[in-house]
């Protein structure tokens, strides 16, 4: 990063009609400093949990060997580029057995157990939501959650539990669940929609004239591009190429919806090709991040109990149904396909954030991610051994390279009280957790 004297603040937007667009971090916005506190300033560090539902093929995730020289096992294998980056973390438990489904997602990140029925709605604190609590003093969004499926929060899901525990693994409070967002154009419009604006009709006109929303905000770039160097330039240049292919890809989602519809005032912007709506939910993740819009994000690949099926790479069972496979080879191997496609995506958005320059680095040097879920062995629900990995650039204080293996059924909280530390939200106790985990020794 180069230090300059012209100052532009952080928090500098692009206005226009009925759209604020928050810019990435430029050189321009580092004021001059001494060289001292240009030694001292520090990168801001940023939260991503990826939860993945209805189990693993344990036998296609699990490393044999521990330490440095692990092997990269057939679902881990797309994250070879990132290998000195990730962290596989093995032998740790939740506490919620009593409960299939939502013993996985509701205690993956509070470490707390909920009550059964569909009205004494009951958990604790979730660890990202204890982040947010602290970034959100920073930024414009105090966290997204987000996630691929729409399902109501009513009715029984997970034997006699509520829906919600399944639906969602963000606990605002004991008693607040928040529900994960599923269409990318409602997200899309809370990222970039102005919050300062009334005029919500100005708003809808323009995404019905097929206007992009830089459109409106094109005279404010053009005159922020005469008072930037050529660096800065360039980043203003790929943060709005970013923009706008999120946005066509939108439009074109929505040109591909039943025409025979009733119209409705917020067009949904689901792509139909499961693929393309997570890789779509990936870049918006990213584009919050770029520009510091939230420093916390948590995306549920599917709820638990989802019945997806996943067609585009030739898996025709329904993966709940799969995902009890009796222990038969042909299906788990079925099952590995799903888990392997999860890991695919999740490469693919590493590798957008390993391209995107953050500070010194880049957005993974300064992102912190967990990526994993609250069963193993699916077809008895167990909820130990569980299948996470911790992703850590440079400066988040994480020592990938090696694999990490407890033996004696530690609390997943205790990893998840080691994330709040390495984030700089220390906590002493989170749900069941008994201790912080020593994961940076590199164990043979």
């Amino acid at each position: 990063m180069i230090i300059t004297k012209k100052f532009i603040p952080r928090r500098a937007m692009l206005r226009g009609l009925g759209t604020a667009l928050a810019l990435p971090l430029l050189d321009s916005m580092v004021p001059a400093l001494t060289a001292q506190e240009a030694t001292a300033a520090k990168p801001v560090k940023r939260l991503g949990v990826v939860y993945i539902p209805n189990g693993m093929a344990m036998d296609y995730w699990t490393p044999t060997s521990t330490g440095a020289n692990f092997e990269l096992t057939p679902v881990m294998q797309p994250l070879a580029p990132f290998r000195d980056k990730i962290l596989p973390v093995s032998g740790l438990k939740l506490p919620w057995d009593n409960a299939p489904h939502a013993g996985g997602s509701a205690p993956f990140l509070t470490g707390s157990v909920g009550n059964t029925g569909e009205t004494d709605i009951r958990c604790s604190v979730s660890m990202d939501q204890i982040v947010a609590r602290q970034f959100s003093q920073h930024t414009q969004l105090g966290s997204l959650e987000l996630g691929m499926e729409d399902r109501g929060n009513s009715g029984q899901c997970s034997n006699s539990f509520a829906c919600i525990y399944t639906n969602t693994i963000s606990w605002r409070d004991t008693t607040t669940p928040l529900p994960m967002q599923n269409n990318p154009r409602i997200v899309f419009e809370r990222m970039f929609g102005d919050s300062t604006s009334t005029d919500t009709r100005a708003r809808a006109q323009r995404i019905e004239s097929g206007r992009s929303i830089l459109d409106s905000v094109l005279g404010t770039v053009n005159d922020l591009k005469r008072t930037v160097g050529a660096q800065d330039q360039d980043k203003i240049n790929q943060y709005l190429a970013g923009v706008r292919d999120a946005e066509r890809r939108l439009e074109k989602a929505e040109e591909q919806k039943d025409k025979e519809l009733p119209v409705v005032e917020r067009p949904s912007g689901i792509p139909s090709v499961y693929s393309e709506h997570a890789k779509l939910m990936f870049d918006l993740q990213l584009l919050a991040f770029q520009t510091d819009l939230t420093r916390v994000i948590t995306f549920m690949m599917a709820r638990e109990q989802s019945s997806l099926t996943y067609s585009e790479i030739g898996v025709a069972e329904a993966h709940h149904p799969l995902s009890h496979h009796a222990y038969d080879p042909v299906k788990i191997e079925q099952m590995s396909k799903i888990n392997t496609f999860h890991m695919q995506l999740f490469s693919y958005y590493l590798e957008r954030l390993d391209a995107t320059a953050d500070a010194d680095g880049s957005l993974l040097d300064n992102t912190l991610l967990l990526y994993g879920g609250g069963i193993s062995d699916s077809h008895v629900h167990n909820h130990a051994n569980l299948p996470v990995l911790l992703v850590g650039g440079k400066n988040t204080g994480i020592k990938g390279g090696h694999h990490v293996q407890y033996h004696n059924d530690e609390p997943l909280s205790n990893l998840m009280v080691t994330v709040m530390d390495k984030l700089g939200v220390p906590v002493e106790t989170l749900g069941n957790s008994v201790e912080a985990l020593d994961i940076d020794t590199v164990r043979a």
